[in-house]
């Protein structure tokens, strides 16, 4: 049985239960506790009455507040309620006429000396106007209920499916020129260097089976993270300069938690993209430090006039992706602080994330 067809089941079990339940108590054990023969078409009346209820009730429930009440009719909503509750005193009130139920009544009642039934006294069925209203009342509830409870898994499947496909994007941001740049880029090194090549094709091939395989079950280990961004680094380096220097601090101590995947490449990306000066001598500084449950990175670069990394104009679709991943994954629980100091002609990114 799928989870589905099981959950269906379990709640068509429980709304029986609930009827049952409610049916027994109200309409068939309160009578009882009253010490009184009655005639068998009371418990027909009773029987009638009751599906009446349950009829009213789904009826409110699948089709009156989801046609109007959720759709900002109010007034047609209203209207329609009324109406179904003249119906179900209409038909009450036939039923006590088909079945003689006044004169029954009125003769158990005067044999026992109680009083009237309270619709006795002025010809309206106080009684079932105020369980008509409460089914109504209670159908009404729990269907806006479950309609917002549903929104809300909706809005989490979606923002679930939103986050897959930003990191789907993520991935191919990076697949295309930045592979290919750095099959070039070991190419031209088999000619050189055929150990170091070997060297860079295995993190190429480490990078890719982690991008390909090990992203897909929407977490990572740290350990793997820090080792892509490491590989991606020491890739980097293979296009660069002897007037870039990069430093990079991983954490002394890891201790192996799970983190969303790829979450640092955007600001490790963006430093190599926009800190690095073709003519001047140029520094990029990665630092990610964990004490506790709280894990840190911190990405620092030069800022260059032919490279303007300002978060507000040119942040980037993978940033801004990232930030968007970070306030659903880690909601309440990171703290990103993006600083451009242009007396200090430094760029810096630290983010915090508490990982318990």
């Amino acid at each position: 049985m799928s989870l589905k067809s099981k959950s269906n089941t379990i709640t068509v079990l429980i709304h029986v239960l609930i009827w049952a339940v409610f049916g027994i108590l109200l309409f068939f054990y309160q009578p009882l506790t009253w010490n009184v023969e009655f005639p068998y078409q009371f418990w027909i009346k009773q029987a009638i009455v009751f599906f009446l209820l349950v009829a009213a009730y789904y009826f409110n429930s699948r089709l009156l507040v989801p046609r109007f009440l959720l759709h900002d009719r109010t007034a047609m909503y209203l209207i329609t309620v009324v109406v179904l509750v003249a119906v179900f005193l209409l038909f009450s009130q036939w039923a006590d006429d088909a079945l003689h139920m006044h004169e029954r009544m009125e003769a158990i009642f005067h044999k026992q000396h109680r009083p009237p039934k309270p619709r006795d006294k002025g010809g309206w069925d106080i009684f079932g106007t105020i369980i008509i209203a409460l089914v109504l009342g209670i159908s009404t509830s729990i269907t806006a209920i479950q309609k917002w409870q549903s929104d809300i898994r909706l809005r989490a499947a979606l923002e679930q499916e939103k986050i897959s496909s930003e990191l789907s994007f993520l991935k191919a941001q990076i697949n295309p020129h930045f592979f290919f740049n750095t099959l070039n880029n070991i190419y031209a090194l088999t000619h050189v260097n055929a150990e170091t090549s070997r060297k860079a094709l295995h993190q190429l091939s480490r990078m890719m089976r982690y991008v390909l395989y090990d992203t897909q079950h929407g977490t990572a280990l740290l350990s793997q993270e820090i080792a892509f961004i490491k590989d991606y680094i020491s890739l980097m380096e293979l296009r660069l300069t002897e007037k870039v220097t990069v430093t990079f601090t991983p954490p002394a101590h890891t201790n192996d938690v799970a983190v969303a995947p790829m979450l640092f490449l955007p600001f490790v990306e963006n430093a190599f993209k926009h800190g690095i000066s073709a003519t001047e001598p140029s520094a990029i500084r990665i630092v990610v430090d964990q004490q506790g449950d709280s894990l840190n990175l911190t990405v620092e670069n030069g800022i260059y006039k032919d490279h303007n990394p300002n978060i507000g104009e040119n942040k980037g679709i993978g940033l801004t992706n990232t930030i968007r991943r970070l306030d659903i994954l880690y909601t309440g629980k990171y703290k990103l602080d993006i600083n451009e100091d242009t007396i200090a002609n430094t760029y810096t990114v630290n983010l915090t994330l508490k990982l318990s």
